[in-house]
């Protein structure tokens, strides 16, 4: 099938909130509200014969579960099953409340599962205090190293409580529901385990973050790992889609629902050289993480934007360390810095 060479985007329109619109056979559109400057996420409720199965769960937020309430009981059916894409608290956040209402299993990959307890417990290398000495030791400043202690576990926010128990996923596994059959397919870079769903009898891909239309995911660094290569994993993880049916209807976590596999790929990948290349330029000379945070993001962050915008500065830099395009400098004072190789 040929490429098509723009994406198209065949819903004008999204759900309000305590509504759902049908986008494919049995697959339905929520669409939650957030508390950052990305307002929003999409859910999928998906029809599982005399129950639902639900994939995300939104935000830990009273104005989310009233959201829900309102359209389990508008459709008639419980939950019976939860799948959860990946730990971010948008995505996993209520699915430990959901799945207590009618008793459903969650499922998810094992990577998610641990990494979710690992923030809400801040487990060494994943706390507040690690990832603010991380920042401190790429150079952030005293006064937003200070907000982002104030600011505490976020993640508790909005992920109230976790699942105790789950099905674990794996890439390839096949999910059953209403009769339809979805592929897993697991992605790197983003999360440890990013699960995605694809169905070629609907030809839909539940995207969830892996790709999304209108904005780059973030892929950052965790404190525990300091040396990964989060950007790297991310665009490797993209050529798992690459042979999906170019019109398959991609549902993204955020944005509108779109088709152009293949292009948005190709924009992603040109996105994230294009930064790279501008990283480079800004370190000539020596430069730290947090030096070059203006580079990346011309605008002023607020601290959870700062937060974010720290973890892909130093994927990015680590990832052009990885290709030999940068060297990482250690001072006297354990402070890193990053340099150009001519």
């Amino acid at each position: 099938m040929n490429r098509l060479t723009e994406l198209q985007y065949p819903f004008s329109e999204p759900p309000t909130g305590g509504q759902t619109l049908p986008v494919a056979k049995g697959v339905n559109w929520v669409r939650m509200p957030l508390p950052f400057a990305l307002d929003h996420i999409n859910l999928w409720l998906l029809d599982d014969g005399e129950t639902l199965a639900a994939i995300d769960t939104g935000f830990g937020l009273d104005e989310v579960r009233e959201y829900w309430n309102t359209i389990l009981a508008n459709d008639g059916r419980a939950v019976g099953s939860v799948v959860v894409t990946h730990h971010h608290p948008d995505h996993l956040g209520l699915a430990s409340w959901l799945a207590a209402k009618s008793g459903a299993p969650v499922a998810m990959t094992q990577g998610e599962f641990l990494a979710g307890h690992a923030i809400w417990h801040q487990t060494p290398g994943m706390g507040v205090p690690h990832m603010v000495e991380q920042f401190r030791r790429h150079g952030l400043d005293d006064a937003r190293q200070a907000a982002l202690v104030d600011r505490g576990n976020g993640y508790r926010r909005g992920v109230p409580t976790l699942p105790e128990a789950y099905h674990r996923l794996f890439d390839g596994d096949v999910v059953t529901i209403g009769g339809h059959e979805w592929r897993v397919i697991v992605g790197y870079g983003h999360a440890p385990e990013h699960a995605s769903l694809y169905c070629a009898q609907l030809g839909v891909l539940i995207s969830g973050d892996m790709l999304l239309p209108r904005i780059s995911t973030n892929v950052s660094v965790y404190a525990a790992t300091p040396n990964d290569d989060p950007l790297g994993w991310f665009l490797d993880s993209l050529n798992r889609f690459k042979d999906l049916p170019d019109d398959t209807l991609v549902l993204p976590s955020h944005g509108q629902p779109f088709r152009g596999i293949r292009t948005r790929i190709a924009q992603l990948e040109t996105h994230h050289r294009e930064r790279c290349d501008e990283l480079l330029g800004a370190i000539g000379m020596p430069a730290s993480a947090a030096d070059v945070l203006s580079t990346l993001f011309p605008r002023e962050l607020d601290t959870h934007q700062v937060m974010f915008a720290m973890g892909e500065a130093i994927a990015h830099l680590n990832y052009l360390v990885k290709r030999n395009e940068a060297r990482k400098l250690t001072s006297d004072d354990g402070t890193i810095r990053f340099e150009r190789i001519a």
